[in-house]
């Protein structure tokens, strides 16, 4: 007798039950905005979903620190005849979460990839232009975007977008920089940070108003399971290999670093594990 059976069948009915729930459409926000006056934090998503898809530690700042999250919509997609569709569906996500919304153009930023910025120099220079007027004015205590090997290539060219942004400020401007992963699993993160079961549905919900994505993906119903995994992955990436793992459920695994002077600065010298009932705002200095 397999007793893990029935855990397994479990799985199973949950995981299909859950494609037949209702896409978007809930009211809310779920959380406040944060006050105007708040620390900001900027989320750079190459595409609108990935402010759901990373977004367990600006969800958490915002809720318990009272941050202001607001998320920067690198692009809007590459199918031009979905952009201001993937626009409604990303104000929809963000207004649920209680996240702001700003705009780099229009239709988003389009060409943001290693290709453009090595063969379209004034295509690519204007891009970065661009983010660093966004830097420049919301004047972020942290910013969030894709690490350099998360193998989509608007997530790396959205990273390097980024560099090139700040390195372009000047040596006085300085941030806390928390880079993300998603297609491509980071080798070095620094921190776990865990998320309650009410925040994990809380970002699965807000996944489902991009509901011309989730159709044809229903990545929505498997973000959980990610997150589940990234525990063991955390347990020994952000902690040490053959240690003990944190008696988290569900974790999202980053890596905080620091820009100051014009440069990284490894701001976390050993990985850190942040649980619910920590304090969230610590690996901040706050």
């Amino acid at each position: 007798m397999n007793p893990y059976v029935a855990f397994v069948n479990g799985l199973v009915q949950h995981h299909t039950a859950a494609q037949a729930l209702p896409l978007g459409g809930f009211s809310g926000p779920s959380g406040p905005a944060g006050r105007r006056d708040a620390p900001k934090v900027l989320i750079f998503s190459p595409h609108p979903d990935d402010e759901c898809v990373i977004g367990a530690l600006p969800l958490r700042l915002m809720r318990e620190q009272g941050m202001r999250v607001i998320n920067v919509a690198v692009t809007q997609g590459s199918r031009a005849d979905r952009q201001q569709a993937r626009l409604a569906e990303l104000k929809a996500a963000c207004h649920y979460l209680g996240f702001g919304l700003v705009q780099t153009s229009e239709n988003g930023l389009a060409g943001i990839n290693p290709k453009t910025r090595a063969q379209q120099p004034a295509l690519w220079r204007a891009a970065v232009e661009g983010i660093a007027a966004i830097l420049r004015a919301q004047q972020p205590t942290a910013i969030l975007f894709p690490h350099d090997a998360d193998r989509n290539t608007t997530h790396t060219g959205t990273h390097d977008l980024l560099v090139d942004a700040l390195a372009s400020m000047g040596t006085d401007f300085r941030c806390w920089t928390v880079e993300t992963e998603f297609w491509g699993a980071m080798e070095t993160p620094n921190l776990m940070v865990e998320s309650s079961p009410e925040d994990v549905a809380d970002l699965v919900a807000a996944l489902t108003f991009h509901v011309g994505e989730v159709q044809r993906n229903p990545y929505h119903v498997r973000l959980p399971s990610w997150m589940i995994d990234n525990v063991r992955r955390g347990a020994e990436l952000v902690g040490a290999q053959g240690g003990a793992a944190p008696d988290f459920l569900f974790a999202t695994l980053y890596r905080l670093r620091r820009w100051q002077e014009g440069g990284f600065d490894r701001a976390v010298a050993a990985g850190r594990f942040v649980g619910c009932l920590d304090d969230v705002g610590a690996p901040f200095g706050g």
